[in-house]
């Protein structure tokens, strides 16, 4: 059931049981009745075949299965659905590529209105909610064109649904912060301003974006330093790009968060999303990189629908971050997630977390059954780390340590 609703279930019904459900690590062939109190469940009992299901506080689950509900670690609510909306029927795409998408972006943007902003939000959180999401990241930009309109949309999203969906904002920063023709002040001052709003939970940035390493740099440092003078979370779009020959900032990322003291100078959680060139790494790299990040509390997050549409090298070589490797392999936190519905970043697929799931069985190669639970933990991410830990299912640090040891890291 993961969260969705019976057909003929109301939203407004205050349910005191579900009747007749299958458990996850339970036998299949078992039912249960989960009694709920206070909107909690209260307990969880061997089916009764005698209930009256007839009883309008009871729901008859028909003998499916029930899960946690799920997340979205990171997705963008201002600029959803752009594409089937007639507002911006003249905006198609033509290429496909990253420079068409942030045209196409900025002239959608020119456009937007709060009742643009709020329709197209609500529609998203909506479908999300139907396919059993209680709880999402949400980035909303502030930049010259839109200054914090959808910022202020966003949080009256926020507000309007938060009985039925856990919404945390992340003011983003798309456009560059040192670059361009006023070198990104405008953007740097509605950050500012931003940060200083309680219901803002997150700071974001997208460092690729800035005329060379150095301003991407500045960008990261910048950025950092606003989310721990506001102790705001940090979320980075970091290294979207896949050729082998440009460096990661992943390094210096690390390097900076490590020279402001961000662990013992109130820093709170880091999420890093896409990093499609790390996929090219080989094991060393990984290796490195682990004991790179030591205790930092650095999560990634994979955006795999938008990875394999905007990222392609001249052989066609595509790539998403490999997210069950992270994992299992070197202890990292990650989670999988939807990121842009509906728009030139991403025209295809939907709000539903578990289509997100099935596409990494044959993305990751991952058939089995544990990997198909930790799949679906990916797509569960709680807030407001963005990246749940896994480390339960992982190797212990203790065994992925020597390997470390072993291996001389440059960066």
């Amino acid at each position: 059931m993961t969260g969705r609703r019976d057909q003929h279930l109301e939203a407004s019904r205050a349910l005191k049981k579900i009747a007749g459900v299958r458990l996850p690590h339970k036998d299949s062939s078992e039912q249960w009745d989960i009694t709920i109190e206070d909107g909690k469940i209260s307990s969880v009992d061997a089916h009764d075949g005698s209930l009256d299901l007839s009883d309008t506080d009871v729901l008859n689950a028909n003998n499916r299965l029930i899960a946690p509900s799920l997340c979205h670690a990171h997705i963008h609510l201002d600029k959803c659905f752009l594409l089937q909306d007639p507002k911006y029927s003249d905006l198609q795409i033509e290429n496909g590529d990253f420079k068409e998408a942030m045209e196409m972006t900025g002239e959608a943007k020119s456009r937007f209105d709060e009742e643009d902003l709020l329709r197209r939000g609500g529609l998203l959180i909506e479908e999300s909610i139907q396919h059993g999401v209680t709880a999402m990241r949400a980035f909303v930009e502030v930049d010259g064109v839109v200054q914090l309109q959808c910022l202020e949309a966003g949080l009256k999203l926020k507000k309007q649904y938060k009985d039925r969906c856990d919404i945390q904002i992340c003011a983003f920063a798309q456009l560059p912060l040192f670059s361009g023709s006023d070198n990104g002040a405008e953007v740097r001052d509605l950050m500012a301003t931003a940060a200083s709003k309680e219901e803002v939970e997150v700071l974001g940035s997208t460092p690729y974006v800035e005329d060379d390493e150095n301003k991407s740099k500045e960008n990261v440092r910048w950025i950092t330093q606003l989310a721990l003078k506001h102790t705001k979370h940090l979320d980075l779009h970091l290294d979207y790009f896949l050729e082998q020959e440009k460096k990661p900032l992943i390094w210096d990322v690390l390097k900076i968060l490590k020279e402001l003291h961000w662990p013992t100078s109130g820093g709170k959680q880091i999420t890093l999303g896409h990093c499609t060139r790390l996929t090219r790494f080989k094991k060393d790299e990984w290796l490195c990189l682990r004991y790179a990040i030591s205790e930092l509390p650095v999560s990634f997050v994979g955006l795999p629908t938008s990875d394999l549409f905007m990222m392609r090298t001249p052989e066609n070589l595509r790539g998403t971050l490999p997210v069950i490797e992270l994992i299992e392999d070197y202890d990292l936190n990650a989670a999988i997630s939807i990121n842009n519905v509906g728009n030139a970043f991403t025209p295809q697929g939907n709000c539903d977390p578990l289509s997100l799931a099935q596409l990494a069985v044959g993305l990751y190669q991952a058939g089995t059954k544990n990997d198909a639970e930790l799949l679906y933990v990916c797509t569960r991410a709680a807030l407001p780390f963005a990246a749940t830990s896994l480390t339960s299912r992982c190797r212990k640090p203790s065994q992925i340590a020597p390997k470390l040891s072993l291996v001389i890291c440059q960066h």
